[in-house]
């Protein structure tokens, strides 16, 4: 599947060269100017345009976790069903493997179908684990790989999360790659530090960055209430953007969207949105709730500026 970033279809994106980050001190939060957006102090009728660092479609995921029953997913498949969404954002939901197929065939094809986790190579005698083929056989469009959870819970290493992420982007799945630090790690002033690290292994590893959305999610803000101000996760995303640059490419650092997650909700959402190097979301508890997932979808309209 080609999952290439095109512009947005209604609206023009703007972008901006990169924020270098030799001008950052330490790891102060510093809010940036929009230098690319201008206000025309002209009376003509305005037109609405997306502001955006880089070329991509606002991407909203949500990730259910291990939680749900046939039931409670029946009524949040209907309640997705008929929520009304902004036609500019991709929309994907990750349901607990055993729900997939029940999601699948209910869901509309508005909203992609992601998975949580998948295996390292092609199935076999590996037990408890699931396969790149086997969530393509059932649908799956998408792939969460590097979540916290996966990473301080279950063990995986950032090479390991390389090397499943190059695998499911060679059988044809996108890749959600989830990056961020622990609470002691930003604490100590190494949160650069650690979102390159965990990119490097990534780049290392994976054959194109044409399907792949990075998700930049610190782990003091997952499942905690607490959130990363707009202008905390703003400067990451522009170090990321950057990182992609010097690292990668121009053109890979424009067009990879870079969406934040970490207690994001329908209330904080829209204020997250504005800022321009965040491309989108992966949201949580918030996405278990259709109404309120439909409202971060949404705020997708925050970023729309009269031009």
């Amino acid at each position: 599947m080609a999952m290439v970033s095109t512009p947005c279809s209604q609206f023009t994106c703007l972008r901006r060269s990169c924020l270098k980050l030799d001008s950052f001190q330490s790891q102060s939060f510093v809010p940036h100017t929009n230098s690319s957006i201008r206000f025309s102090s002209s009376r003509k009728a305005s037109r609405s345009v997306i502001a955006m660092a880089g070329t991509g479609k606002f991407f909203v995921g949500g990730n259910w976790k291990c939680n749900g029953t046939k039931d409670s997913i029946t009524k949040l498949v209907s309640d997705l069903n008929s929520a009304t969404l902004e036609p500019d954002v991709d929309v994907v939901v990750a349901p607990p493997f055993v729900y997939i197929d029940q999601v699948k065939n209910s869901l509309t094809d508005r909203i992609d179908v992601s998975a949580q986790n998948s295996w390292v190579q092609k199935g076999g005698a590996f037990t408890g684990e699931i396969s790149v083929e086997q969530l393509k056989d059932i649908g799956c469009k998408w792939v969460i790989l590097g979540h916290s959870e996966r990473r301080h819970i279950i063990g995986e290493d950032d090479q390991f999360i390389g090397k499943k992420a190059a695998y499911a982007l060679s059988e044809g799945l996108g890749v959600i790659a989830c990056i961020g630090e622990l609470l002691q790690e930003r604490e100590a002033g190494k949160t650069f530090e650690v979102c390159y690290k965990q990119l490097k292994a990534i780049a290392d590893a994976v054959p194109s960055w044409d399907n792949i959305v990075i998700a930049y999610e610190p782990v003091w803000a997952i499942g905690t209430g607490k959130v990363a101000t707009p202008l905390q996760a703003q400067e990451v995303h522009v170090a990321v953007r950057d990182w992609l640059k010097k690292n990668v490419s121009e053109k890979v650092a424009s067009k990879t969207r870079i969406i934040y997650g970490g207690s994001v909700n329908g209330s904080n959402c829209a204020e997250l949105a504005k800022q321009e190097d965040i491309d989108g979301f992966l949201v949580g508890g918030a996405s278990l709730k259709g109404p309120e997932f439909a409202t971060i979808v949404n705020s997708v309209t925050s970023k729309k500026v009269a031009a």
